[in-house]
């Protein structure tokens, strides 16, 4: 019986760290380039081949990526745009948020942006930005 929990808890404590999940935000703001929002996406990408969760958070000019329609340059070397990237993020497990502010001010509804994206609540993200294992990146 004793070996039973002794080995119980081993495999236990091995299971555990498969069960922790980094979480991370990564927030793509107004006035960054095409290539550099890019460069966020594809770490957000890499974060999720890796496990992690992530959440992004597009700010201003940035929120043009999550509408229908977006006409925008492909991105060397996948030869991909930031859509087609953002598109790839949310089938594979990514929360994809425009800025509360992006909507009334560009004049555009939610019924504008693709699927899978979503207006952001600013007390979600500040919570979420507010727990301790969230790891912010920012473009």
């Amino acid at each position: 019986m004793k070996r039973s929990l002794i080995l119980g808890a081993c495999l236990l404590s091995l299971s555990l760290p498969a069960l922790a999940q980094d979480e991370f935000m990564v927030s793509i703001s107004t006035s960054t380039p095409m290539a550099q929002q890019g460069a966020g996406l594809v770490l957000a990408g890499q974060a999720i081949e890796q496990r992690a969760s992530v959440r992004i958070l597009l700010c201003g000019a940035a929120g043009d990526i999550a509408l229908n329609g977006a006409q925008m340059s492909a991105l060397k070397p996948r030869n991909v745009t930031p859509q087609q990237m953002l598109h790839g993020l949310i089938k594979n497990g990514a929360k994809v948020e425009v800025c509360a502010l992006y909507l009334p001010n560009t004049g555009c509804q939610a019924t504008d942006l693709i699927a899978g994206v979503t207006p952001a609540k600013p007390a979600d993200v500040a919570g979420h930005l507010l727990k301790a294992e969230v790891k912010v990146l920012s473009f």
